[in-house]
């Protein structure tokens, strides 16, 4: 087992996912493929080596996922847009400065058609809902300046429906009465952090939940009696760092652990050792390490899951920086 993060051989497996088309699971994905290029391209980032995949070649095909009949982002050409796809979309074009090839009208629309009554947002013009989709268009909102469209009733209907998710170990759930789990809890928190409305959180409870989420050893889960998962580690450590609580898990242990989900000879980061990579884990995994502050990567917003440095030029990162002020208990 490794232990040093092996920079140079995740940035030549990130390069190569593009080079499998000859085989089934490569079009087997195509559901996945913005997503994949928003986690590639945000992974090489935290790495410093956001040049290793070619600028304009991305935008060109981001720019061909879009639907023309929606106003929004699929996940591939020709397929039909969605909450998911639409919010990578946005956060690629951010990353490569390229903002000004969306046509901000349409998109705002569409992110605010999906808006149901209750409060939460649908993932499409299918209706299905989840608080995911919730914070994936509350970012994507505030991403493209256009947050403001969502004061007033629509902003107080989408909070009231998070709180209505909360349950009494302090998690939220993907809709009201489902049980609490790191990937709901990490989108609730970050919406409400967006939405300056972090009040709404029971910081102690949510923290001592989370902080059980480690295992002896040393990975994160996702729900009480769960195996370990990389992924876990960006889950969970998110919104502890939005919380200000970092320091309740074991960072040297969750560091060795990632680290032995490593592909030593051909690069990227597995769910677990000794299981297969993929772009996702191998993401997931560099931003969990970027949360605990490994050397000599880039500092990574919780909020947006974006390079920090790039929220703050956008002006976004003040938010941020006046949640810490408030001193949450």
């Amino acid at each position: 087992m490794t232990s040093e993060l092996l920079i140079p051989l995740h940035v030549k497996y990130i390069q190569s996912l593009d080079n499998h088309k000859d085989d089934l699971a490569y079009h087997l994905t195509t559901h996945l493929r913005i997503n994949g290029i928003y986690w590639g391209l945000t992974s090489l980032c935290i790495m410093g080596h956001q040049d290793a995949l070619p600028r304009e070649e991305m935008i060109d095909f981001v720019m061909s996922c879009w639907d023309e009949k929606a106003g929004a982002f699929g996940p591939h050409p020709d397929h039909d847009a969605h909450l998911l796809s639409t919010l990578s979309a946005i956060q690629i074009l951010a990353t490569q400065k390229a903002l000004d090839r969306i046509d901000v009208k349409r998109v705002t629309d569409f992110l605010l058609s999906l808006q149901t009554a209750s409060g939460v947002f649908a993932g499409d013009r299918f209706g299905e809902t989840d608080t995911r989709f919730t914070y994936c268009a509350v970012n994507a909102l505030s991403l493209l300046g256009q947050l403001g469209k969502l004061e007033g009733d629509r902003k107080e209907r989408a909070i009231e429906h998070i709180k209505q998710c909360r349950n009494f170990d302090g998690g939220f759930g993907s809709s009201v009465g489902a049980e609490s789990h790191a990937g709901q809890i990490f989108v609730c928190v970050a919406a409400l952090a967006i939405l300056d409305r972090l009040e709404e959180v029971d910081v102690p409870t949510l923290a001592w939940w989370l902080s059980e989420r480690q295992l002896p050893n040393g990975g994160l889960n996702g729900r009480p009696e769960k195996l370990e998962d990389v992924c876990y580690s960006f889950w969970v450590l998110s919104a502890m760092a939005i919380l200000d609580k970092v320091t309740w898990i074991d960072a040297e242990k969750l560091t060795s652990f990632i680290l032995s989900a490593q592909d030593t000879e051909g690069g990227g980061i597995a769910d677990r050792p000794g299981d297969m990579v993929d772009v996702f884990h191998t993401h997931f995994g560099v931003a969990g390490l970027s949360l605990l502050g490994y050397p000599g990567l880039e500092d990574l917003d919780p909020v947006y899951c974006m390079p920090a440095k790039l929220i703050e030029e956008m002006g976004l990162r003040k938010q941020w920086t006046a949640l810490e002020r408030r001193k949450l208990p």
